[in-house]
């Protein structure tokens, strides 16, 4: 059920989006009265090949132009007349010039056609984090609720010199309120970090790019600290005490094959210790299972003010199969916003979107970041949707990925809106065209880097 759930959410983000997206084409083709033909919301036939499996889950046409719905749900296009496109090849604009076709206009109403795509999409996405900020405001977890109790510091976090208990306040010399974003996202995007933190009552300086260098040096591996690093959100998390343990629930249909169920473990069971070790925080009870793979662990459990011993075998992945209840930080701060508070947030947290996008693509070509660490298909995509239907959160994924959309359409390459646009400033500055043949050249180059850019995309997913 829950992939139904994914798939859902994926199927109906996509369609919006691209069908927003086309709509932006279409939008200024109109308005400057260029004969639009076609206008899909994914293609009706196999990408990229115009003349294979040509049909449509459902199609009207209406006055000049056909709407319909594709079968292959991956993008979607706007026939324009008289434009070297995935559709149409340059032997089929052999013809004068029509005053209805794309090419007889001036090379600024082409470009204002080319960019309603990406223009659309940016609005959307500014439309939909506005409209989210406005309705949530914002709530975030202050440094100083943190620094009560100091941070978890992961595996890789502790290799950089962090250690649990230490309490972060600066992030490359500046002070910082807001723990997840000033402590965690900045970190991962910029080039030369550092924290200062508080231990043991005295202020150190962390620096995360030599730490880095030494190993590289000692793994000889250049992708793995920060690939992994970046993959994983929550490599320094809040030490956010327990209750202590309760148990919320045993994972799985059939319990009679959990650990946790096989040594009588029960729901509202209080871990106490385990192997004699009290227990404070949930990470101490997840290191501490997870150093006894396959062992068997005494774990003293508080049952309704009595307290037994179980002794459950640990999962050769270091688990227990069951889920403790957290207390969660009791002040978060929250922020509410009016109207033009929250347009300025959303447009701030919409152009993040573009600016991260930016930096980890920086990253990916200065060989910081793995490409099959960074480059999601569409799993990867329905993953970020996740198993629960959740409208605020599905609203926060498509703005995610509108901003995305519009990111990697403005890219330069054949076959994108961005390289469309590269072709007309050309025209613009020289006054003079490429030919159409080239167009159609560069069109079939395009396609190819996209066509694998998808087979990556998806084979990395199934990899994955």
């Amino acid at each position: 059920m829950s992939g139904w759930i994914m798939a859902g959410q994926l199927l109906l983000g996509l369609s919006i989006l691209v069908g927003l997206h086309e709509f932006g084409h279409f939008f200024f083709a109109k308005l400057f009265k260029i004969r639009v033909n076609k206008f899909y919301i994914f293609f009706d036939f196999l990408f990229p090949l115009p003349n294979v499996a040509n049909f449509a889950l459902w199609k009207k046409k209406i006055g000049d132009t056909e709407y319909g719905i594709g079968w292959f749900p991956l993008g979607g296009y706007v026939q324009i007349d008289g434009m070297v496109d995935e559709t149409q090849e340059a032997n089929q604009l052999a013809s004068e010039p029509q005053p209805w076709e794309f090419r007889s206009k001036p090379a600024w109403q082409r470009l204002l056609v080319m960019l309603g795509g990406i223009i659309v999409n940016v609005i959307t996405g500014i439309i939909i984090f506005s409209s989210l900020s406005y309705q949530n405001g914002y709530n975030y977890i202050p440094v100083s609720e943190v620094n009560k109790n100091g941070i978890v510091a992961g595996e890789l976090a502790q290799e950089i010199g962090l250690r649990t208990g230490d309490k972060i306040l600066k992030v490359n010399g500046q002070p910082i309120e807001d723990f997840r974003q000033d402590v965690v996202g900045q970190v991962l995007l910029e080039s030369n970090s550092n924290y200062t933190v508080e231990r043991d009552g005295k202020e150190l300086v962390i620096p995360i790019r030599n730490d880095l260098a030494g190993l590289l040096a000692r793994d000889n591996n250049p992708e793995r600290f920060i690939s992994t690093f970046a993959t994983l959100g929550e490599v320094v998390k809040v030490a956010e005490p327990e209750k202590p343990g309760l148990f919320a629930k045993i994972l799985g249909e059939k319990k009679q094959n959990l650990p946790a169920y096989e040594a009588g473990m029960k729901e509202g069971d209080k871990v106490v210790s385990i192997n004699g070790k009290p227990l404070t925080y949930y990470h101490e009870f997840s290191q501490t299972v997870a150093a006894n793979k396959g062992k068997v662990i005494d774990v003293v459990v508080d049952r309704k003010g009595k307290m037994l011993t179980l002794k459950p075998r640990v999962t050769p992945e270091g688990k227990l199969m069951v889920f403790l209840n957290r207390t969660p930080l009791q002040t978060p701060a929250h922020v509410d916003y009016n109207f033009g508070q929250a347009l300025s947030a959303g447009t701030y947290d919409a152009f993040d979107v573009v600016a991260k996008n930016v930096k980890g693509f920086g990253k990916i070509f200065k060989g910081e970041v793995a490409a099959s660490d960074a480059i999601s298909g569409p799993v990867g995509i329905s993953k970020l949707y996740g198993e629960i239907w959740d409208w605020n959160h599905f609203w926060t994924v498509t703005g995610l990925l509108s901003m995305a959309l519009a990111f990697m359409n403005a890219l330069p390459i054949p076959a994108l809106d961005g390289g469309h646009v590269i072709f007309l400033l050309y025209e613009m500055i020289f006054r003079r065209a490429p030919s159409e043949k080239f167009l159609e050249r560069a069109q079939q180059i395009g396609t190819i880097l996209l066509l694998g850019l998808m087979v990556f995309a998806i084979g990395n997913d199934l990899f994955k």
